[in-house]
């Protein structure tokens, strides 16, 4: 088996992009229905307050590795991190434009509206949870096709 075929090579970045794209759409769904009037009143409190903000930090975890594939789990995780804990902070800073951006929806979804200290716990588990899996699931890879030994 040729180095380019074998099961412990990393993914090539077209087929990571489009491994990524169907979690990138269920962690979305997922996150904007945990805020839905829906889900309000069917899933539990403790869900609906938090598991937007950490599926947001897993989002953007997933967002990092769909726009550079070979960023490493412990760079993509610091990354990830990084940038959610700058936006939190960021919820700090009142400006009139910066307001006036935020009253838009879509930006409200990406950088937020006030500044809450439980989105960084929130945002660590979500990188935690993303990275964890990540590199679970290029371990077990490896694992389950171990490459071939030759005489």
């Amino acid at each position: 088996m040729s180095p380019v075929s074998s099961p412990s090579a990393p993914v090539r970045p077209a087929r990571l992009r489009l491994l990524l794209l169907p979690w990138m759409l269920l962690v979305l769904a997922l996150g904007l229905g945990s805020r839905s009037s829906a889900a309000a009143v069917h899933v539990p409190r403790f869900l609906t307050t938090y598991a937007g903000d950490t599926l947001w930090a897993t989002l953007l975890y997933l967002c990092l590795l769909f726009a550079w594939p070979r960023l490493s789990v412990r760079r993509a995780a610091a990354w990830a991190l990084g940038l959610s804990v700058l936006v939190e902070f960021s919820q700090l800073i009142h400006t009139p434009w910066l307001d006036a951006l935020r009253a838009n929806r879509f930006a409200a979804l990406v950088l937020g509206r006030g500044f809450v200290a439980s989105d960084l716990v929130c945002y660590a588990v979500g990188v935690a949870l993303a990275a964890g899996t990540h590199a679970w699931s290029a371990t077990w890879g490896r694992a389950a096709h171990p490459p071939e030994v030759r005489p």
